[in-house]
């Protein structure tokens, strides 16, 4: 993991910051530090937890410290202003799952797009507790099918000719099929919860399906300086890796028999993290995580560094904020202003590139990290304190019970790219 106080940091260019995951940072207010015109408050106890975090090189992924002079450190405002509100919103809509991640991550049509968001919607007013607003959630249903019939051929325009037929069959069934809208329309109108939980998933994965039909490369350019120099994934892939376990005990995964190995799958996204997705994809294929131990720290579980394995890239911080239709590079995201990922490390099971020994501007070669996210460690809108400091490029999809049984020690026997190896695009050979 990066170090963050590393002989290239540049004390006088880096603005106050420290992002903590304890609530109880924010509450401790003791010793002082006027910053401006405003005045800050830290707790002495919370510098010394801190400081001792700085001496070990594995928790700082966990906090992230920059500042600007040696003595106090800066704690959160006790009164956060409204830079910092989506922080603490309770409404921030923040994906909670790597399925729902990713398909809010794929650049389809515009028309596609808005009847997703407003299918997505509904998850939202599920959770309503008591009287269900079935009105509304049959409104928008109503509003999704007439944009999915009136602008069919829009829709269809978006896919390349080859795939034509395969859409216009995956756009009969989002629409009359038995996972499509007039489906969930019915369910909604019989007024039954689950049975709308139920058909509302199968409808959105076919929404996905032919949003990923619309999307089969990258729909932007990349910067000249990283085309030609770093792999690059132009679309998704599924890398499997088989876990044994160190120490002889066996996993327990949910209705299955104990083994003392384990798969857990991860779907990478190159749409909107191209290079970092590109050289994971790399690595694995090169077989370089065969045999590589893993770490359980905190809320996360890292691999080993790589030593002589490492035969990646130092790719750039890659990360591209919501609203954007490409990434950003060696920059981070101020969560505090607004600024969200497409891809957010706050969702259990993301997968994100360590920071690179060096300088936080470039992401790790080689070393990579499950976040197990914890809305207990995290501000009220469930938004991490590390939210757009990594390079997530995935998430994990299958295995995710596993991943807390994951101890220090235990082994990737295995990481193979079982999906998506026609989108890896290797740079030429100068």
């Amino acid at each position: 993991m990066a170090f963050p106080l590393s002989p290239s940091f540049n004390f006088s260019l880096t603005r106050n910051r420290i992002n903590c995951f304890s609530k109880e940072h924010r509450r401790q207010v003791i010793a002082k530090e006027a910053v401006g015109d405003t005045t800050r408050v830290i707790s002495a106890s919370v510098v010394e937890r801190i400081m001792k975090r700085l001496r070990s090189v594995v928790p700082m992924m966990i906090a992230s410290v920059q500042i600007s002079a040696l003595v106090p450190l800066v704690d959160y405002v006790a009164s956060p202003g409204a830079a910092e509100a989506v922080l603490y919103s309770p409404d921030t809509k923040v994906p909670r799952t790597g399925e729902v991640a990713l398909r809010k991550a794929i650049p389809a049509n515009a028309n596609m797009k808005t009847i997703q968001d407003t299918l997505e919607d509904i998850s939202y007013l599920l959770r309503i507790p008591q009287r269900k607003p079935y009105g509304t959630m049959e409104g928008n249903v109503k509003k999704a099918l007439k944009l999915a019939v009136d602008e069919k051929d829009s829709i269809l325009a978006s896919i390349p000719a080859e795939l034509k037929e395969k859409g216009s069959l995956v756009h009969e069934s989002l629409i009359e099929g038995k996972g499509g809208l007039q489906t969930l329309l019915q369910s909604i109108k019989e007024q039954d919860a689950d049975k709308v939980s139920v058909n509302l998933a199968s409808t959105l994965d076919t929404v996905a399906e032919l949003e990923l039909l619309q999307a089969p490369g990258l729909s932007f350019f990349l910067p000249e300086q990283y085309a030609q120099q770093y792999p690059r994934l132009s679309g998704r892939g599924t890398v499997e890796f088989t876990i044994e376990k160190g120490d002889g005990s066996t996993f327990s995964p949910v209705g299955g028999e104990q083994k003392n190995t384990a798969t857990i799958q991860v779907v990478i996204d190159g749409y909107s993290a191209p290079l970092t997705a590109g050289n994971f994809a790399k690595l694995v294929t090169d077989g370089a995580y065969n045999g590589a131990k893993l770490n359980s720290i905190n809320q996360a579980i890292l691999s080993d560094n790589g030593g002589d394995k490492n035969s990646g890239y130092s790719v750039p911080l890659e990360i591209m904020p919501s609203g954007q239709f490409e990434p950003l590079y060696r920059t981070t995201l101020s969560v505090q202003d607004g600024e969200l990922p497409v891809l957010p490390l706050s969702v259990y099971g993301a997968v994100a590139m360590a920071h690179n020994e060096a300088s936080e501007e470039y992401s790790s070669p080689y070393q990579f990290f499950f976040y197990l996210y914890d809305k207990r460690s995290a501000g009220l809108g469930g938004i991490s304190f590390d939210e757009g400091q990594f390079s997530v490029f995935g998430y994990t999809t299958t295995g995710r019970d596993i991943l807390p049984q994951i101890k220090t020690g235990d082994i990737i026997r295995s990481a193979k790219l079982i999906d998506g190896q026609e989108h890896l695009v290797l740079p030429k050979e100068s």
